[in-house]
């Protein structure tokens, strides 16, 4: 595999760290901002909606652009607005600067994502998939727990710093080995042929499918600390160690998934999401009980990631002629799930039904994907008994 590939692995992993390091300092930072814990979890929701339409936007404004200095640009705009973030006032300020993040973050993620597959063979797609959206499952086992002990050591704003330091480490990275790929000609792209050759309806089943399946473990996760320590009844200084052991489930998830994606995408999905469902049915309701928590926190961190690898890698095998846009549309898609779940998430606690409800949306969320996934394989099966000219993507 190339060097390259492991370097957009470490872009994911810095940026990545900052994606998700907020459901290890709601607490702290809702006290420090004067507001509730669903509010601050509005600043995941605005990351989120900021990914979902800076994606396909930064995709298209950069389409004809060298990789590796989209690559770079986006990630100088990135450790400016944590930059700023870190010396935020106030939420209002805080909150622009999540979104500005998030679309850059957006960008760099979905050109990451097309030159990490355009870098191997069409066989190791999958696998170099695994490995530049593994540093997103790496920012969970190390990244975010090691941004709340650093939060609860010297406040939140610290790990806004670490995060911009780290980014430009990745950055610095980029401008030495992104060079070779980045030299090698490529075939002209356009915009309007890649939107033509997105025009497949299975395609954008498979993103709804991306949506759900990430959002059905987002939701769980984003309000996870809370759980831990109100309702589980952890210490807090136990939270790291738990959203470690989550970032672990998915790093095994991702590696099984890296493995079985390429010849069975449609088998991976339905296996992760059937567990993903009964995992956070489980959490639902045995939420107040340590032992099984934590068993079931680490379930829900292999459910959640085995899924990612088929998500990506079959949404670039159903619209090959569109390799940019696809990668920035099928992001938007996860980051649709990443905003609209944890705003569910924060309804039903706003509800009343506690924190431990947000297991319930993330049961139901997954299960419509579960029925979806269910779908794409039955137009699958169909597809292959149906006259054809072109060889089926894999089931």
């Amino acid at each position: 595999m190339p060097l390259a590939v492991y370097i957009l692995g470490l872009g994911i992993f810095t940026q990545g760290t900052s994606e998700f390091m907020l459901s290890g300092l709601l607490p702290g930072m809702a006290a420090d901002l004067g507001v509730s814990i669903p509010d601050a979890g509005l600043l995941i929701s605005a990351f989120a909606i900021g990914m979902v339409f800076g994606a396909p936007l930064l995709a298209i404004a950069t389409i004809h652009w060298p990789r590796r200095k989209a690559l770079v640009a986006l990630q100088g705009v990135f450790i400016a607005a944590h930059i700023v973030g870190a010396l935020a006032p106030g939420y209002g300020v805080l909150l622009a600067t999540r979104i500005v993040s998030a679309v850059s973050y957006a960008g760099f993620w979905a050109v990451a994502v097309t030159t990490g597959v355009s870098l191997v063979p069409a066989a190791a797609r999958s696998r170099a998939v695994a490995i530049v959206a593994g540093g997103l499952t790496l920012a969970t086992i190390v990244g975010v727990p090691a941004g709340t002990v650093l939060s609860q050591l010297a406040g939140w704003r610290a790990v806004f710093w670490a995060v911009a330091v780290l980014t430009a480490v990745s950055l610095v990275c980029s401008l030495f080995t992104i060079r070779d790929a980045a030299a090698a000609p490529e075939q002209p792209r356009s915009a309007a042929a890649e939107l033509r050759a997105m025009a497949r309806p299975q395609l954008w089943l498979s993103f709804a499918i991306t949506g759900l399946a990430f959002g059905a473990v987002i939701v769980t996760f984003s309000y996870l600390a809370p759980v831990l320590t109100d309702v589980t009844g952890l210490p807090e200084a136990w939270v790291p160690a738990e959203l470690a052991l989550f970032g672990l489930g998915g790093l095994i998830g991702m590696a099984i998934g890296g493995r079985t994606a390429q010849a069975h995408p449609v088998g991976t999905l339905l296996a992760g999401l059937s567990t993903l469902v009964v995992a956070s049915s489980l959490l639902a309701v045995t939420a107040d009980n340590a032992a099984i928590t934590t068993a079931v926190v680490f379930a829900l961190g292999v459910a959640g990631f085995i899924t990612n690898p088929a998500l990506q890698s079959r949404a670039f095998a159903l619209a090959p002629g569109a390799p940019t846009l696809v990668g920035a549309v099928n992001t938007s898609a996860f980051n649709i799930g990443n905003t609209l779940a944890p705003m569910l998430g924060g309804m039903a606690i706003s509800a009343g039904f506690g924190f431990a409800s947000v297991a319930w949306v993330g049961a139901a969320i997954g299960a419509t994907g579960l029925l979806a996934a269910a779908w794409a394989g039955y137009l699958q099966r169909r597809s292959q008994h149906a006259p054809r000219t072109s060889a089926p993507v894999p089931a």
